[in-house]
C-alpha cells in the first residue's frame, strides 16, 4: 500500500492535522525561526516515507515568507518522493493573474513558475480568485470550491426569507452557485473601484427586494472590507433584516472585522483555508476529496 504523509507548515498546521486524519496519512509539522534579518529557517521534525507526500501550507500574510516557506517545504520533499503534492488553500498573488494596467507584472505566473521549479507535481487551491488564474500553470492545478460546505453552514442558522447577495457583478456567478445549493434566490450590486486609489463606490440605486428579508453577502475573500461595509451601509438602507458575510478566505487586514460588525454585519461567516475568529467551516473534507 502506498504511504501517504502529510507535512504542515506554520500557516496550516491545524488545517493539515485535519486532513492528515482523514486521509488516515502520517503527519510531520515543521518548526519555523524568524530571524532578526526578517529570514525564515523552516525543518521539518522528521523524514517522510517514500510515497505520497502532502506540503499544506496558506500564503496569507506575511504573504512573501509564508510563500518562502512553502517552497521550502516542497523542495525538502522532493528529496524523498517525486509525488509531492502542493496544496495552498489560500493562494496569494491570486488576484494579480492579469495586467490591469500598463507595466504591471502578472505575478500569478511567476508563482507558478516557481511551485514548479521547487518540485510540486500538483497543485490544489481552494477557491482561486479567477478561473483565468489556473491556465499560468503548466503543472496540473486544482481549484475546489467551499461554497457547498459554506452553505451547509448556513442552512443550520435559520434566517429568515433569506436573499443571497453578491457585493459586485463579478460575483454573480458565485452568488448564484450559493443561492442555487442554499434553495433560495440572489442579486449583484454593481460597484465601481479606481484602479489608482482603490475607493469602492456603490452604483446600484435602490433595491425593492430586500425589504424584511435576512441578507447574506457572499464573497470569495475579505481582505480590508471595504466593499463589505459599502454594501453592508447601502442594504441597510433599505430596510433588510439581518445582514451575514460568507466568505472562503478572511484575510480581514487593518482591524477589518470590527469595521465590518461597525457597519451592522450579524456575524461573518469563513472557513479555515485563514485561521482566526471567523473561520467555523472546515475544508480538509473538499481538499482530501481532491487528492
Amino acid at each position: 500500500m502506498l504511504s501517504v504523509t502529510v507535512i504542515g507548515g506554520k500557516a496550516s498546521e491545524d488545517l493539515a492535522k485535519k486532513l492528515s486524519k482523514r486521509l488516515k496519512a502520517d503527519f510531520i509539522s515543521s518548526d519555523l525561526r524568524i530571524f532578526p534579518d526578517g529570514e525564515s529557517k523552516i525543518t521539518i521534525n522528521a523524514n517522510p516515507k517514500k510515497g505520497k507526500i502532502i506540503i499544506v501550507n496558506s500564503t496569507y500574510p506575511p504573504v512573501d515568507s509564508n510563500l518562502m516557506q512553502t517552497l521550502s517545504l516542497i523542495t525538502k520533499a522532493r528529496q524523498f518522493s517525486s509525488d509531492v503534492i502542493s496544496v495552498i488553500p489560500y493562494l496569494g498573488y491570486a488576484r494579480q493573474d492579469r495586467e490591469f494596467l500598463p507595466g504591471e507584472i502578472v505575478t500569478l505566473s511567476v508563482i507558478a513558475k516557481l511551485l514548479k521549479a521547487s518540485g510540486a507535481s500538483k497543485v490544489i487551491v481552494v477557491d482561486i480568485h479567477s478561473q483565468m488564474g489556473l491556465k499560468h500553470f503548466d503543472i496540473p492545478i486544482k481549484n475546489v470550491s467551499a461554497v457547498q460546505d459554506l452553505v451547509n453552514h448556513f442552512k443550520k442558522l435559520k434566517l429568515k426569507d433569506p436573499l443571497v447577495v453578491s457585493p459586485d457583478l463579478g460575483g454573480a456567478t458565485r452568488a448564484e452557485e450559493f443561492a442555487k445549493l442554499y434553495g433560495t434566490d440572489f442579486i449583484a450590486l454593481k460597484k465601481q473601484r479606481d484602479r489608482k486609489t482603490g475607493k469602492v463606490e456603490i452604483m446600484t440605486l435602490n433595491l425593492d427586494g430586500v425589504k424584511g428579508r435576512d441578507l447574506v453577502l457572499v464573497d470569495d475573500m475579505i481582505s480590508t472590507g471595504g466593499s463589505i461595509v459599502k454594501a453592508t451601509e447601502f442594504l441597510r438602507k433599505q430596510k433588510c433584516g439581518k445582514v451575514y458575510v460568507a466568505c472562503t478566505h478572511a484575510l480581514l487586514i487593518d482591524n477589518a472585522e470590527n469595521k465590518i460588525r461597525k457597519a451592522g454585519i450579524s456575524g461573518i461567516i469563513s472557513t479555515n483555508t485563514i485561521p482566526g475568529n471567523t473561520s467555523v467551516v472546515d475544508v480538509s473534507g473538499i481538499i482530501a476529496k481532491a487528492i
